[in-house]
């Protein structure tokens, strides 16, 4: 049996002329918002405000960094503001041997290395000593 497979999921159908539905809404919502800017402040002092809208309005429709929709940005922003930081590395003074951690010495230098590495751990680590092998390399030489 022999079924058809949905492909381009991605790709949103152009419903309104050259627009989305989503993108559609965008431009109208934003031409309302600014309207009802207009009609309660009037032309002098609703001017910022309605070009400000229009601007975020436009931004919406027709701003694609990395052929992503703006609203996607947004989104990433908002949740990096929000949600807690995850720090890897935190260089701590006075602190003593952990059973779980080894430590490898380089004549100043001290890197505090787990024991228990696995594949991508490992190949950092491999990097950073051939990084610090070759700046003692170099100055060796000179």
């Amino acid at each position: 049996m022999q079924f058809r497979v949905p492909q381009f999921l991605e790709i949103e159908d152009k419903i309104f002329g050259p627009f989305t539905f989503r993108e559609f809404i965008y431009l109208v919502g934003g031409g309302g918002l600014c309207f009802t800017l207009y009609k309660l402040l009037g032309l002098f002092w609703g001017a910022i405000p309605i070009l400000v809208m229009a601007g975020f309005s436009l931004l919406l429709t027709f701003y694609r960094p990395n052929n992503k929709p703006f609203v996607n940005m947004l989104e990433y922003g908002f949740k990096y503001f929000t949600q807690n930081k995850l720090y890897i590395w935190k260089k701590q003074k006075n602190q003593k041997n952990k059973p779980d951690q080894a430590q490898v010495l380089d004549e100043n230098k001290t890197i505090m290395v787990p024991t228990k590495l696995s594949g991508s751990k490992l190949r950092d680590l491999a990097w950073s000593l051939n990084v610090l092998d070759l700046s003692k390399q170099k100055e060796d030489t000179q």
